[in-house]
């Protein structure tokens, strides 16, 4: 069941560019500046749940009060690489503040389980309830690899709620399996596609997203 937790963006560049990155003619380099484009909606739209804290700021007219991010806080953007590193300059230009934390894993093709080889997490020993997580990787399909990766936060007690994933095109499958260990995770795409085929790939996706990227 897919559930209110889930966001589809359909703004119209969005779909514009979303297109560009499905379209099998479309080369590498063009693929990377679309999928940059997708990821400053989707990024804006999951950061809504940083907390504010008022500031006054002096103009060249006035001093006054504002908003802005709290600085007690720790933002992490975290990529599932490889495909997940096209987020994450965009990402570092939006929350600059954010550090980056890096997992390693790919997909096992015969049982199509994720297989770690590196993992940048450290471990949370204070103050977990200020950490907010960001999960990048392009493609949710199974989402067994988004599970691995939020077991690692939740295990260092980060609230679920503060943990959220964003992906350019999904799977119900890969939301249900998501949702059915963590519910509380919300989930932000450009596109929610009908499903997998008999080898894990989104239909119609957008074919190996790595591939897709990278030019492999």
């Amino acid at each position: 069941m897919i559930t209110e937790k889930v966001t589809v963006n359909d703004n119209p560049v969005v779909l514009q560019n979303l297109t560009r990155i499905r379209d099998k003619n479309t080369g590498s380099q063009d693929v990377r500046t679309a999928i940059r484009q997708i990821t400053r909606f989707l990024l804006y739209e999951a950061a809504k749940n940083l907390p504010l804290v008022q500031k006054e700021v002096a103009t060249p007219l006035a001093k006054f009060k504002t908003q802005t991010i709290d600085p007690d806080i720790n933002i992490i953007i975290s990529p599932i690489l490889r495909a997940g590193l096209i987020f994450t300059d965009e990402a570092a230009d939006i929350l600059p503040q954010a550090c980056i934390r890096h997992i390693g894993m790919y997909r096992d093709e015969k049982t199509l389980t994720p297989v770690w080889y590196y993992n940048k997490v450290p471990a949370i020993t204070s103050n977990p309830e200020k950490h907010y997580v960001y999960i990048t990787d392009p493609m949710l399909a199974t989402g067994n690899s988004l599970v691995g990766a939020v077991k690692l936060y939740a295990e260092n007690e980060v609230p679920l709620s503060n943990i959220r994933v964003i992906c350019l095109i999904a799977a119900p499958e890969g939301i249900e399996n998501l949702h059915g260990r963590y519910p509380e995770v919300e989930i932000f795409t450009a596109a929610l596609d009908k499903g997998l085929d008999e080898n894990g790939y989104i239909l119609p996706g957008m074919g190996d997203a790595g591939d897709r990227i990278f030019n492999t």
